[in-house]
């Protein structure tokens, strides 16, 4: 009887050390993504898995959560809800430098880690109001430049006006997507603003219409593409190849920004260095979760980034070689 009367106790503090010891080991990252429909979802529960595959044996698990889209994960994030969070490139410029919705209230707690795959920007336009084929085209028409409150509308706002368009310029609609192709369909709107990884469903949809497509994907000129960088300096110039939608025939010169991965300056510098190791590593699996990761290369990790590195990931592209502009080195590398 005595036996018991200390064994037990000592027993559930044995229990309780080892637990606490295995919980102590234990990092747990959260991934803040999107909706569940789009993209940043799917690529998001795929990196979770893939990191905890990967990495529990060395106390790493991921999981990823859905949220309303990149302005959303700024605000989880700074909240410390979560450690990484799926961007789009506005977010390098409106929540990294506190302009328009996060006014006098920047996220310099933010970290790059890679590049995806590139947002980009489709003006399509009914052929009849078609003139130079370039984006000044929507001046004067009935156009849709993304809905309410979301990425593609801030996005659109800022790359009009970089090129002289305001929407005093257009007779807008705030709908989404698949809405605004369906307007175009029944004439209701001239064009539409659709920014996305192609194929885009709602531009393929337009273009495989019956009788032939009624409407034209508009270009960037090289002068337009500059006058968005003096704006928005992590856009670049983007090919979309013939073929990618249908009865396209010749290439689309566009422009695109990048989506990327964000991570919090307090995660642990060895943490984020094996997490960034893991994804470059095992490419092929990320492919095989989303197509659109088919546009992740070590070699345009870096592509169009413009917050600084967090250190852990600034270490293994240090280690691969990568030429690091002097704006993407760590601030805590400086010191």
């Amino acid at each position: 009887m005595h036996h018991k009367r200390w064994f037990m106790p000592l027993l559930v503090a044995l229990i309780l050390i080892s637990v606490c010891s295995m919980a102590e080991a234990t990092i747990f990252i959260r991934i803040t993504t999107a909706t569940t429909g789009g993209t940043y979802y799917p690529v998001g529960v795929g990196m979770a898995t893939l990191w905890t595959e990967k990495l529990k044996g060395e106390g790493i698990e991921a999981r990823a959560m859905s949220s309303a889209g990149w302005v959303e994960n700024v605000d989880i994030m700074r909240k410390h809800e979560a450690e990484i969070g799926i961007m789009q490139g506005l977010a390098q410029v409106l929540a990294w430098e506190g302009k328009d919705i996060f006014q006098g209230n920047p996220y310099k707690e933010m970290r790059s880690m890679f590049s995806v795959w590139p947002n980009v920007d489709h003006f399509v336009l009914v052929k009849d109001k078609v003139k130079t084929g370039t984006v000044t085209d929507i001046k004067g028409t009935r156009f849709c430049p993304g809905a309410t409150g979301s990425g593609t509308l801030l996005s659109t706002k800022y790359i009009m006006e970089a090129i002289g368009i305001t929407f005093k310029d257009i007779q807008p609609e705030f709908i989404g997507y698949s809405e605004a192709a369906r307007a175009i369909m029944d004439g209701r709107l001239d064009g539409a603003s659709l920014i996305a990884g192609p194929p885009v469903s709602a531009v393929t949809e337009l273009l495989a219409a019956p009788g032939g497509p009624k409407v034209k994907i508009l270009e960037f000129t090289d002068e337009q593409l500059k006058k968005v960088q003096e704006v928005l300096p992590f856009y670049f110039r983007y090919i979309i190849e013939p073929g990618v939608y249908p009865n396209q025939n010749e290439p689309i010169k566009t422009i695109a920004q990048p989506n990327w991965i964000a991570v919090r300056q307090d995660l642990p510098a060895d943490v984020v260095y094996k997490l960034t190791k893991t994804i470059w590593e095992n490419l092929d699996y990320m492919v095989k979760v989303h197509k659109a990761c088919k546009a992740m290369k070590l070699e345009k990790a870096l592509d169009g980034l413009t917050v600084p590195l967090h250190p852990g990931a600034y270490r293994y592209y240090k280690e691969k070689g990568l030429n690091i502009p002097e704006h993407l080195i760590p601030p805590e590398e400086k010191k």
